[in-house]
């Protein structure tokens, strides 16, 4: 479809394309692995399809690198670009990271 393919308001795209285009992940490989792992939630609901559609005003959340992380959909992307471009397709509303048990003495 080409409205798959265009960026813009009203775009849906596949969860794990729109992963590797975010730079969330380097692959589509390991974002379907992460997909089906349970690790990630579209708008609080447990997804496990990486085919699974997603588009602006989509939250998702995370867990990446043993952080939660709260992502807000902005753009369906084009390709996997610099950080900066991939950037622009999300909004980062994650909460600060827990203290580490060493720092709460």
């Amino acid at each position: 479809m080409a409205g798959d393919r265009s960026a813009g308001q009203g775009t849906s795209q596949r969860l794990d394309r729109w992963l590797v285009f975010s730079r969330a992940v380097k692959s589509r490989t390991l974002a379907q692995r992460l997909i089906e792992a349970g690790a990630v939630r579209v708008n609080s609901e447990r997804t496990l399809a990486a085919d699974r559609r997603i588009g602006a005003g989509d939250v998702l959340t995370m867990l990446l690198h043993d952080r939660l992380r709260v992502w807000r959909v902005l753009d369906a992307g084009e390709r996997r670009g610099p950080a900066a471009e991939a950037a622009r397709l999300y909004e980062d509303i994650s909460p600060p990271p827990l203290p580490h048990p060493k720092d709460r003495r």
